[in-house]
């Protein structure tokens, strides 16, 4: 069997694209693989370019000889990043092509699956409905009674745990995300004492609506140095967060600030290879794993993963995509013995299902296995045309709602809820208090906030909807507490 073709397939996926490999063969079994990446997608397209010549005419089923052909291609001070998404897209390709012509799932050529159903939590809780609500066709946060809501939700649909980012509500909402990009000022990855207390009070919000048994996760992504993270951290402490996802690319870092709080940290989603997850192993400087197998390849994924479990450490798969990425990390999760939770999109654009073959079956926030050859899902080419992502005069950025709003490097100068007559969004005033609260650039606040915060005084009266139900527990995944804390009950 040889390759004779590789194309790729940019598709609409609402504020940014979703990225398709299709590799073809002489016999005319066909794999795909998914290369996605939010800021730089057009240079990983680019970098499926040039490695085109050492696959073409070569045999697909030989994939780990495939990878070290890219891999060595790519070594020269690109090990990783753009180069490294581009691989792993192609090498998830090959994986499928290799399954579908022995006529079994990925799965089963790494030994079979270990589970039926993979546990998830739902991502992104809030971020969406910031950020793109008309979109996604779903109501937007304006205030912390939306914030509420959304969550309630979430749990309604059988999740056990979920996960945000710091958000803003407002009309806009904001999310902040400075360590991916804004103008002067806003590189130093402080946070305010007006941002601990607005954070505190929000991840507050959520743990009053959804219950004490719902497992809460706080993305703080690149956005702050290890002392502004402890600081947040310390803040959030009684609220009982399931973990706190950060990237660092420093281990020494990063165990100092497992060392210094009372949360569990996950990281190294943007780590490539063995290679580059060891020295974070061997100081033992998370507690767990995020590993991304789109963008590491499918059998490089399952290294580390299995690694991972030599220094006795859980794993959750990075999962920012579209379901075809969904299928790829079920596959791997099926076959690790040290799985976590999933990461899982509950809310995206309409149109996500139809981009592929067969959507995954979700209950109780679980995913069923997938069955069939490859990955058990393929995207509809004729779909992905019709979605197509149209680069002419379209750049790939953060979105509107993430970074700063101005635009210009500087956070806008606000007074939220105020004395009769000052200025006031209606929306944000349900939570406000009636003290004016002015925030300025200096406070590298994102966006408003209506009042201090008081731990645990967060009434479920404010809520004016109907009583969140009990968690549907996940079969065969008791309550996982914080190591460090007896009285830890969130679950993932």
């Amino acid at each position: 069997m040889k390759i004779v073709k590789i194309e790729t397939f940019l598709a609409d996926a609402g504020w940014r694209p979703w990225a398709f490999v299709k590799v073809q063969t002489d016999e005319g079994i066909v794999g795909y693989g998914e290369a996605t990446c939010l800021l730089t997608q057009y240079a990983v397209l680019s970098a499926i370019e040039d490695l085109k010549p050492v696959l073409i005419g070569n045999d697909p089923l030989a994939y780990e000889a495939r990878f070290w052909d890219m891999y060595r291609r790519t070594r020269l001070g690109s090990v990783g990043g753009v180069a490294g998404k581009a691989i792993g897209g192609i090498e998830c390709a090959l994986l499928d092509i290799k399954a579908k012509s022995l006529g079994v799932s990925v799965a089963e050529m790494f030994g079979g699956p270990l589970r039926e159903w993979i546990p998830l939590y739902f991502s992104h809780a809030c971020v969406g409905r910031a950020i793109a609500p008309e979109i996604i066709g779903v109501k937007p946060v304006r205030s912390l009674l939306d914030v509420k809501e959304a969550c309630i939700q979430v749990v309604e649909q059988g999740f056990n745990a979920l996960k945000t980012n710091i958000v803003f509500p407002g009309n806009p909402a904001i999310v902040h995300q400075e360590g991916f990009g804004g103008g002067p000022g806003t590189t130093d990855q402080v946070v305010s004492t007006s941002m601990v207390r607005h954070t505190e009070q929000f991840i507050g919000a959520i743990r009053d609506a959804v219950g004490p048994d719902i497992g809460i996760i706080l993305d703080l992504n690149f956005n702050f140095k290890p002392e502004s993270v402890i600081r947040i951290c310390r803040a959030l402490e009684p609220y009982d967060l399931a973990w706190v996802e950060l990237d660092l690319y420093d281990p020494d870092a990063l165990r100092q600030i497992k060392d210094s709080i009372n949360i569990p940290i996950c990281s190294c989603e943007t780590l490539f290879y063995m290679e580059q997850y060891r020295p974070y192993f061997e100081k033992h400087a998370l507690d767990i794993v995020m590993l991304d197998a789109p963008w590491n390849g499918f059998a490089q994924a399952k290294k580390v993963g299995d690694l991972a479990q030599v220094y006795q450490m859980n794993v959750c798969p990075h999962n920012y995509y579209s379901h075809l990425s969904t299928y790829i990390n079920a596959q791997l999760c099926a076959v690790l013995p040290n799985v976590h939770v999933m990461e899982y999109e509950g809310e995206d654009v309409p149109w996500r299902n139809d981009l592929v073959t067969n959507p995954p079956e979700i209950e109780n926030g679980q995913m069923r296995l997938p069955s069939g050859p490859g990955w058990g899902t393929e995207p509809v080419e004729k779909e992905l045309r019709k979605h197509s992502w149209d680069r002419t005069g379209r750049t790939v950025t953060v979105p509107t709602g993430f970074g700063t709003p101005a635009g210009n490097g500087k956070s806008p100068s606000r007074t939220v809820p105020g004395p009769a007559g000052s200025a006031l969004d209606e929306s944000i005033a349900a939570e406000g208090d009636g003290q004016a609260v002015a925030f300025t650039a200096y406070d590298r606040i994102m966006g408003p906030w209506a009042k201090s915060s008081s731990k645990g005084e967060h009434r479920r009266e404010d809520l004016k909807t109907e009583e969140a139900p009990a968690p549907t527990p996940v079969p065969g995944d008791g309550s996982r507490r914080n190591p460090s804390s007896s009285s830890s009950s969130g679950e993932e």
